[in-house]
């Protein structure tokens, strides 16, 4: 049973592959201050409630927030006696190494999402990731990472839009019914939607054309299904694309003896 586990800034999510399938997805906040025995007690909890009989024998880690991976490598260790892979690490291997500037660090989830998507869609992707960041990520034509885009994440803007405007109020974002408010929630929206879409368009068109080649959209993260919706925008959403990426990287690791 291998444990995967992905930390964003937001929120983290518990995945448990029994070697064919992921039996459950499970959620959290992320927080820095919780320990390993707090974490061990909210999944051990979940997998008694869900009756499951298993034992984990191995863990990988994706944490964009790095101050929570000393509690979670202690969790590995202390409660499933494995020594959990950590994506990003040099002792984390990949089969395609990321063709960055130098001295650049690559946020895991941005890896992971690259090897999931290069092994179900092939190359020439950008992976959209709908998460507290939109990223768009560019994957080669042999599987590595080469760069992207990075922009402040949907709900991170009707945020900062809420706290930086005193007058505003805090919305859910949804489709409008007309590009045009006739009321403070319904402007906001529109603002935020169709912002969003536009966004999406106009950085893959630069991509596309700065590649000058044509390029596969993958769209993966919570909110991908909302800009979906007719709009052509995507050629696919994986909603476990992240979980996918690290098992793959969990088994070429241990391929290579390294797990």
């Amino acid at each position: 049973m291998l444990l995967c586990i992905d930390t964003g800034n937001t929120n983290t999510v518990f995945s448990i592959w029994d070697g064919g399938k992921f039996l459950a997805h499970w959620r959290i906040r992320t927080d820095h201050r919780r320990t390993a025995d707090e974490y061990f007690v909210w999944l051990s909890t979940l997998i008694s409630v869900q009756k499951f009989d298993l034992r984990i024998d191995a863990c990988i880690i994706s944490a964009t927030a790095p101050r929570v991976v000393f509690n979670l490598r202690v969790l590995c260790n202390r409660y499933f006696d494995t020594r959990p892979l950590v994506v990003g690490k040099p002792d984390c291997l990949l089969r395609v190494p990321p063709r960055v500037d130098h001295g650049t660090t690559v946020g895991p989830d941005r890896l992971v999402n690259t090897v999931g998507a290069y092994d179900r869609h092939g190359p020439d992707l950008i992976v959209v990731d709908f998460g507290t960041a939109t990223t768009f990520d560019v994957v080669d034509v042999d599987g590595a990472y080469i760069g992207g885009v990075i922009a402040p994440g949907v709900n991170l803007s009707l945020e900062a839009l809420h706290m930086g405007a005193a007058s505003l109020p805090h919305v859910d974002v949804t489709m409008p019914a007309k590009v045009i408010g006739t009321n403070t929630v319904a402007c906001i929206q529109s603002g935020v939607f169709w912002g969003y879409v536009g966004l999406v368009e106009g950085i893959v068109r630069q991509i596309r054309a700065e590649r000058d080649r044509p390029m596969k959209v993958i769209a993966t993260g919570g909110l991908a299904p909302l800009f979906d919706q007719g709009f052509d925008l995507f050629d696919a959403i994986e909603d476990d694309l992240t979980m996918h990426g690290l098992r793959l990287i969990h088994d070429y690791n241990k391929e290579m003896g390294n797990g």
